[in-house]
């Protein structure tokens, strides 16, 4: 009977190395599993593990860098292969051989590389933080103290499928407004740039007074058309006042500040930031991450400084001793009243994690119908903007004709 080497950890986080005999490889990692083992590498004595005839099918394929997509699809793959028996090693092994993307394809080589070499997988994830994140290190690390790894990869995916999903709303909702403001503005600048000029020309040769509405529209048209850089400098020097002031930690907490409180935006950034803190935090809890560090997580994943400010307030009252839903209610501006009272059930029956999967549901549902809701609104908004543009452009154009017919009947 064969003989295989192996490598893997024990439930206590000890690196185990041992000789089996059994008929395949698959015998040897289901008795290992059995014992409660995290498997990291088995192959023949003497052999070099498993060889190039496995293959995953093709609809497991990979797809040049990795993104998002590539990285939660790759989670569901190491999930699928790693629930199938086959140790770490060889798994990463095959996920990098069917890689399409050089750049995945490098970083599962270097992982595979550190693991072989006794580094635990977390770590050597770690070291790739452009692919591999705080949340997704901790969460590997806890699956590999667990020995579910299999599932925590699952787990992984299904949460990055739906921040995928949940930004991808919000983009296809801002699209169609996008598109229709710059078709909008390219008509806007042709008129005044090209049309407005040639009417000027004509009231010039006819001669009178203009009406103060036609006597603006000239300004703008011989502005925009002779001294479009000055709008360019303009415009340059607003946005990179706001991308230097963001960078400043005043800065960036008015510029956050003031986007929670926007008309229509603001609802959705608020509702969007507590779905994801919802589903971020529960993960990291239901996976067997201690709370302090849960927290540490998803405040960095929270992408606003205020929420960032109030979980920083809520883990320095969890070191006090306290609860953290006592510091979400003293700030229902950024918490509504439902997520405290929802985390304070889950402090009291010690289902955190349980509780905040609820809020997440709840609040993808609202996201969901703020989008709606914006898009409902962008739509009148863009209407009105593009009635009042053509309506004055008209005006200024037409009402000095107007007079001057008026004159010649006269």
């Amino acid at each position: 009977m064969p003989v295989y080497e192996y490598v893997a950890r024990d439930k206590q986080g000890k690196t185990v190395k041992a000789t089996m005999e059994a008929s395949n490889q698959g015998e040897v990692a289901k008795s290992l599993r059995d014992k409660g083992y995290y498997i990291t590498k088995i192959e023949a004595e003497g052999g070099s593990g498993l060889k190039k005839d496995i293959k995953l099918p093709k609809w497991m394929d990979i797809g040049s860098k990795p993104n998002g997509r590539d990285i939660s699809l790759f989670s569901r793959q190491f999930a699928t292969v790693i629930n199938a028996g086959l140790p770490v090693v060889q798994s990463l092994t095959i996920l990098q051989r069917q890689a399409e993307k050089e750049g995945l394809k490098d970083i599962l080589k270097q992982v595979r590389e550190n693991v072989e070499t006794g580094l635990p997988l977390s770590e050597a994830l770690a070291k790739f933080p452009s692919a591999f994140n705080q949340l997704y290190v901790y969460l590997c690390r806890a699956g590999e103290v667990s020995g579910n790894l299999d599932g925590i990869l699952e787990r992984i995916a299904s949460y990055q499928e739906k921040q995928q999903a949940l930004k991808g709303k919000i983009k296809t909702a801002l699209t169609y407004p996008t598109v229709v403001l710059a078709i909008a503005l390219g008509v806007t600048w042709f008129l005044l740039t090209g049309i407005v000029p040639q009417f000027a020309g004509i009231l010039d040769q006819l001669g009178g007074d203009l009406p103060v509405i036609t006597k603006v529209l000239i300004s703008i048209s011989d502005f925009l058309k002779y001294q479009w850089y000055m709008l360019a400098i303009i415009i340059g020097g607003l946005v990179g006042g706001i991308m230097f002031a963001y960078r400043t930690k005043k800065g960036r907490h008015t510029i956050d500040g003031l986007m929670l409180k926007a008309p229509v935006i603001g609802n959705l950034i608020q509702k969007t930031s507590i779905a994801s803190f919802s589903s971020t935090f529960g993960l990291l809890l239901k996976s067997g991450v201690n709370i302090i560090e849960s927290i540490d997580i998803t405040k960095g994943t929270s992408g606003n400084v205020i929420v960032e400010e109030v979980l920083n307030d809520a883990k320095q009252a969890v070191q006090r001793g306290e609860q953290i839903s006592s510091t979400l209610m003293k700030h229902p501006n950024v918490f509504p009243p439902l997520v405290s009272s929802m985390v304070a059930i889950g402090e009291e029956t010690g289902a955190v994690d349980s509780m905040l999967e609820k809020v997440s549901h709840f609040y993808e549902r609202e996201v969901d119908e703020a989008v709606d809701g914006l898009t409902a609104a962008l739509e009148p908004m863009l209407i009105v903007f593009l009635g009042t543009v053509v309506g004055f452009i008209v005006a200024g154009m037409f009402l000095p004709m107007f007079s001057i017919i008026g004159s010649l009947s006269g």
